[in-house]
């Protein structure tokens, strides 16, 4: 349905509830692993497509055992099928929950800074014949300018920009002895550094 103001409450026994039920999800899967980068990208990447292939192959190996090599293990085959299966529902239920909670999130958290602005403007009005407020409105503004102040972004530093330009003062020299002439050269920018190429 189309988003609205929320305008609802989750009641301290009602969080509690959803933690043991998380507690609980994670108590059934003990097994469950951290892998890192390295092992994320040697390892396949399986999703409906492949499943499908995995399914078939275990279709064939289970009708045919007789073809397959003697120390293939086709009952952990087919365990690590039936549990990939099994991890690919609860993965598509825990992403659309996630989803969910990520966009309520998002709305609610928005609804409270509007009201928070509003609040903040209040304060910084009355704080000028309200004795006590002076306080609290600089600690807002502290807070709101360090809300608003963008992290820099990060430059080439001098040393990358210096290496570049080397290697297109080399590579001209390089081209130009080589062929007997001097090629023109391109200059672009790129992330903060200077790229050559031969027109």
């Amino acid at each position: 349905m189309p988003y609205q103001d929320i305008n609802v409450t989750l009641s301290d026994a009602d969080l509690k509830e959803i933690r043991q039920a998380i507690a609980t999800i994670q108590q059934k899967l003990p097994f469950l692993i951290t892998l890192n980068t390295t092992e994320r990208k040697r390892l396949f990447k399986v999703g409906d497509k492949r499943l499908a292939f995995v399914q078939t192959s275990l279709n064939a190996a289970q009708g045919n055992r007789n073809i397959l090599p003697t120390s293939f293990d086709l009952d952990g085959f087919s365990n690590d099928y039936r549990l990939a299966t099994s991890l690919m529902e609860i993965e598509m239920l825990l992403n659309q929950m996630s989803e969910q909670v990520d966009d309520t999130l998002m709305a609610v958290g928005s609804e409270a800074m509007t009201s928070s602005l509003t609040v903040y403007d209040s304060v910084k009005t009355a704080a000028k014949k309200t004795p006590g407020l002076k306080g609290i409105a600089e600690q807002l503004g502290t807070l709101f300018r360090a809300i608003k102040s963008k992290p820099a972004k990060p430059a080439a530093t001098d040393a990358i920009a210096a290496s570049s330009q080397t290697l297109v003062v080399k590579a001209q020299s390089i081209v130009g002895k080589s062929v007997g002439f001097k090629p023109k050269v391109k200059l672009f920018k790129a992330q903060g550094c200077r790229l050559a190429t031969n027109e």
